[in-house]
């Protein structure tokens, strides 16, 4: 059977979904593993997300990947992603990232391991927890999947929680062209998508609401990159969807965040049109690739990138310190 050590690697899993005439039937998945508890299993599939009951499960193991991202390709995406959502608090141990942004956001406020600690395992998680207790805040650790299984590890033996897993997903720049589900055409296909180098009272107060807060350090986070645009989408004098686009990582990468459109929006084709406009900013910018992070049981989110040609490149994990 499978083991937290396999978490982050491609496996397939052969599970019962049926009886037929007293015997069981099978069906085979194929996908990346992305969470595993003591009830339930979960893969990416190229079909989307699968979440399997262990008690389903007749057999399992891990296979070999297909087209697995060098630990190097993971490393610099990670680092242009850390620029492109930027801490106001870091520091350092060796080559792992150490952040804080009065709790706004975990990637904001949370170590990154990858590098070369400068010490044992054990005593850099020792130095993550202390980080964290002389702020006042949480100790938690983004691992990168697999290339942090290592620390995902050590975590497990120290009883850490885990949050949903985050997909890393990229795609190259331009993004091909794209219609809504079902073929429609965009019901409000006159939106203008206004790009800003700053964000208005009106998009801050969206982003307010999505992340439950907006601290100091919040516009710190959401501001202090050289290459950055705010897209809003007015209508009738109405702020109805945004979105943020920087370019970082040497200017290859083109990272998109905050989508959102108000519900009363939804289902317009606006977030597509915010993607897309954000696209074009990049290109002309240099960027060359395009990479967001969305949580994987975020499906209707998921579906909408794979529609936009974003497919994963890599998982991770945010691991939280128990109390």
């Amino acid at each position: 059977m499978l083991r937290q050590q396999d978490v982050g690697h491609r496996i397939v899993v052969r599970r019962i979904v049926g009886i037929r005439e007293g015997r069981p039937q099978f069906s085979d998945a194929l996908g990346e593993l992305v969470e595993l508890s003591e009830t339930h299993l979960t893969l990416a599939t190229a079909q989307g997300p699968l979440r399997v009951p262990v008690a389903q499960v007749h057999r399992a193991k891990r296979v070999p990947p297909t087209r697995r991202p060098t630990a190097s390709a993971v490393v610099a995406l990670e680092r242009a992603a850390d620029e492109a959502w930027p801490a106001p608090t870091r520091g350092r141990l060796g080559d792992w990232l150490l952040r804080s942004a009065e709790g706004w956001t975990g990637r904001a406020n949370s170590a990154l391991p990858i590098g070369d600690p400068d010490r044992p395992l054990a005593a850099a998680v020792d130095a993550v927890e202390r980080w964290y207790a002389e702020r006042g805040q949480p100790a938690l650790i983004n691992t990168p999947l697999p290339l942090a299984a290592p620390v995902g590890a050590e975590l497990d033996t120290r009883g850490w929680g885990t949050r949903p897993p985050t997909l890393v997903q990229t795609a190259p720049l331009p993004l091909p062209a794209s219609t809504p589900a079902g073929g429609q055409a965009d019901g409000w296909s006159s939106a203008v998508v206004e790009l800003a180098r700053a964000p208005s009272d009106e998009w801050l107060a969206i982003a307010a609401g999505r992340k439950g807060g907006l601290p100091d350090a919040a516009r710190h986070v959401l501001t202090a990159v050289d290459q950055v645009r705010f897209a809003h989408v007015y209508a009738e004098g109405t702020l109805v969807a945004v979105g943020r686009g920087t370019v970082t990582g040497q200017g290859r990468w083109l990272g998109l965040s905050l989508i959102e459109v108000l519900p009363a929006a939804r289902r317009q084709g606006l977030a597509r049109r915010v993607i897309h406009e954000l696209a074009g900013w990049g290109v002309s910018g240099g960027a060359t690739h395009a990479f967001l992070q969305v949580e994987q049981r975020n499906t209707a989110a998921v579906a909408l990138y794979q529609r936009l040609g974003l497919v994963t490149h890599h998982t991770y994990l945010t691991r939280v310190a128990p109390n």
